[in-house]
């Protein structure tokens, strides 16, 4: 989130710098902004940078566990995704889930993130983000106005309802 805000800012004085500047520093600063916003691109991907104890830089990635079960998912790029790698940056994110009408999992995340509901008609596998608290997993489908978070690409149908159609379940969100 910091970041975040450190790059609007860092855009923002762009913008203001450009204003009273010649033509050709404004140009100079219209270089500067495509820099920040492809910095702001690169920190809103599914993997980040981070530089291990030797100095050397290593490969990060949110990953999903649900119970000892881990998987593969595929993360949506938008802001709501950018604020769930937040919460889950310093150390993994537990969400307690309870099974709810026969084809999804729900849990509370503890934190209001941004959203973007659209009228989505989920399936098996989809991740989305509800109510702005609120995370889902599928095992079967539903139509509602939801944010899209991502989607379990290493499961069948019939292996997710085996995986999230029992009892609740415990998720962790993490970076490896």
């Amino acid at each position: 989130m910091k970041r975040s805000l450190a790059v609007i800012a860092a855009a923002v004085l762009l913008t203001a710098c450009a204003d009273s500047s010649s033509s050709s520093e404004t140009s100079a600063s219209s270089g500067a902004q495509q820099t920040v916003s492809s910095a702001a691109a690169t920190a809103a991907s599914s993997s980040q940078q981070q530089t291990d104890s030797t100095g050397e830089q290593k490969q990060t990635e949110l990953t999903m566990q649900i119970g000892e079960t881990k998987v593969d998912v595929k993360w949506e790029d938008n802001e709501s995704v950018m604020a769930l790698r937040e919460l889950a940056k310093d150390k993994p994110l537990t969400v307690q889930m309870s099974k709810y009408g026969g084809f999804e999992q729900v849990g509370s995340l503890g934190s209001e993130l941004p959203s973007d509901d659209v009228q989505t008609q989920t399936e098996a596998g989809d991740i989305v983000l509800y109510s702005g608290s609120k995370i889902v997993i599928f095992y079967g489908s539903n139509s509602w106005e939801y944010t899209r978070l991502g989607r379990i690409t290493d499961k069948s149908a019939e292996e997710l309802t085996e995986l999230l159609g029992g009892d609740d379940i415990t998720l962790t969100l993490s970076y490896q």
